[in-house]
């Protein structure tokens, strides 16, 4: 069991932390938490009561060569810097005095002592946990501020109105372009009959894992670890699907990779099949932004109809881009009003494009080329809304 009196988790910057804080003199209790730590990959810090500052070293006489102080030196100790604090229920008596902070649990066992609560309020406990209910929560959110949770990545899942609409070129563009400009970037084939994106960008043959691979995945997965197993191609990592026989995941394993590649920051970008099954259903309930890929025709317009209905059951912000040419008479202001849908804006057309793609050259890469353009102003315009929102994104 957990619950919460508060919501705020103490802000964390990216790349590794250190570990949690333990205080606890119940042996039995301690080696619970030290085993869940470590579960999360996590090495804490273990005292009995609130650490007690050392003092600062006194200054060295000028001209002296001094080195630097050992770790625990000066005023500020594991209770203020700790990422996240464990405080064992028979010590809350003790830190109740401590300096007030955000990122402390107050674990217990006794699921009968409504006490606890008025002890969490006491030292300002974010949360009260329970062991062992609340096991699987205490080893997610010690593994969260181990790896350095910031805010997830800016999620963007492209998807095509029609057969053949663009959308894979287009999510394509969308990771190659998000990469140059300097973003942590990961495209994600969530399309098993595409013939793989690893192939589209010109690396099927890279080292590095594919889908199958994380077919049997439940529970938590590390974003750190995701990212280092996948291909690296063209400055952003990419999860495909290989050549083998395997055509699906099962629903958890997508709902685990998909969060662990969103804790890692930056962008990811999905390419979505028209189909929505609970695997594209577990996608669709973690995007930012859904693209919808549309060519300037009446029957691809009809068929972007279907499509959008069946998404927006479960995808909130759904746009469209329209794709020319317009020889229907179709502009893509009328195609957006058709579908009743917020118009990213007009998908460029981009001669050579086969070529280059015949060439292992990706779709996005001339930096000034009109597709990497448009795609570069979509990511201006995603990023700003919500930095406004103060939402995903990095």
């Amino acid at each position: 069991m957990t619950g919460t009196i508060t919501h705020d988790p103490p802000p964390t910057p990216g790349g590794r932390q250190g570990g949690p804080l333990i205080v606890t003199e119940d042996t039995e209790l301690l080696d619970d938490l030290l085993r869940l730590c470590a579960a999360a990959g996590a090495t804490p810090e273990v005292h009995h009561s609130v650490p007690v500052p050392r003092p600062s070293p006194p200054p060295a006489p000028t001209g002296t060569a001094t080195s630097p102080a050992p770790p625990g030196t000066g005023r500020r100790t594991g209770w203020e810097t700790a990422p996240l604090v464990l405080v064992g229920d028979d010590a809350a008596r003790r830190v109740r005095g401590a300096v007030r902070r955000r990122g402390v649990v107050l674990v217990g066992r006794d699921q009968d002592d409504s006490g606890i609560w008025q002890r969490a309020v006491e030292i300002g406990a974010d949360h009260v946990l329970m062991l062992p209910d609340g096991e699987q929560w205490l080893v997610d959110r010690i593994a969260d501020v181990a790896e350095g949770v910031g805010r997830p990545a800016l999620t963007v899942g492209v998807i095509g109105g029609r057969g053949g609409a663009g959308a894979s070129t287009l999510a394509c563009a969308l990771a190659v372009t998000s990469a140059r400009e300097g973003l942590r970037s990961l495209l994600v084939d969530a399309d098993p009959m595409g013939g793989g994106l690893d192939v589209l960008l010109g690396g099927e043959t890279a080292d590095g894992l594919r889908w199958p691979a994380f077919a049997a995945s439940r529970g938590r997965v590390g974003g750190g670890a995701l990212e280092e197993s996948l291909p690296e191609l063209h400055s952003l990592r990419v999860l495909s699907w290989d050549r083998g026989d395997c055509v699906a995941v099962p629903a958890p394993a997508v709902r685990a990779v998909l969060a662990a590649a969103r804790r890692r920051g930056g962008t990811v970008v999905v390419d979505l099949p028209r189909r929505v099954d609970d695997g594209v259903a577990e996608v669709l309930a973690q995007l930012d932004i859904g693209i919808l890929v549309v060519p300037a025709e009446l029957r691809a317009v009809a068929a972007a109809g279907r499509v959008a209905a069946a998404v927006g059951m479960v995808l909130r912000d759904l746009r469209v881009a329209v794709r020319g040419p317009y020889a229907s008479g179709l502009d893509d202001r009328e195609v957006a009003g058709l579908l009743g849908l917020p118009l990213v804006g007009e998908v460029p057309v981009e001669s050579g494009l086969l070529r280059a793609t015949e060439s292992r050259r990706p779709p996005g890469t001339p930096s000034r080329g009109p597709l990497a353009r448009f795609c570069r102003g979509f990511w201006e315009r995603a990023l700003a809304e919500t930095d406004g929102r103060g939402g995903s994104g990095s």
